[in-house]
């Protein structure tokens, strides 16, 4: 929308916070502060990853969404593990480049212990007796595949 935010909302909301006119018609501002903000890339388009989000955004976007925490610092040792709350751990297994499996292969990696697990993938390989075992969870990570 151009700059019509910054330049006709914004000093709108102003002159409510401050006040404006003078003498018998001027009006008492409301007090009060706001934050003017320009929005970044959308996270999703069409209802798939838009490809120029950064994946820090992304996997931000998905340990908030999931528990409505921030995420903690990366783990250098589990480069995939989002965080680790309320004894449940949370793994976003996201190539860019690249379609992304979850199986026995990806497990071997997981060195977090906890209660249960959630784990975004492109594709999930494992049986059902497999996920219950080791009380995962799936989530198809939405994206569009055929742009890799």
């Amino acid at each position: 929308m151009e700059d019509y935010a910054e330049a006709t909302t914004a000093e709108r909301v102003r002159r409510v916070i401050n006040g404006y006119g003078e003498g018998k018609k001027a009006v008492e501002g409301t007090g009060g502060g706001f934050s003017f903000y320009e929005l970044g890339a959308p996270l999703m388009i069409d209802g798939n990853l838009n490809p120029d989000v950064p994946e820090a955004r992304i996997r931000e976007y998905v340990y908030y969404t999931e528990t409505k925490l921030p995420m903690p610092p990366a783990s250098e040792a589990e480069p995939h593990l989002l965080g680790v709350h309320n004894r449940a751990a949370y793994y976003f297994y996201y190539l860019s480049d690249a379609v992304t499996t979850l199986n026995e292969a990806f497990l071997r990696t997981i060195r977090t212990e906890a209660d249960s697990y959630m784990i975004y993938a492109d594709i999930n390989a494992l049986d059902e007796a497999t996920m219950k075992r080791h009380h995962i969870t799936f989530k198809k990570i939405p994206r569009d595949i055929t742009l890799l």
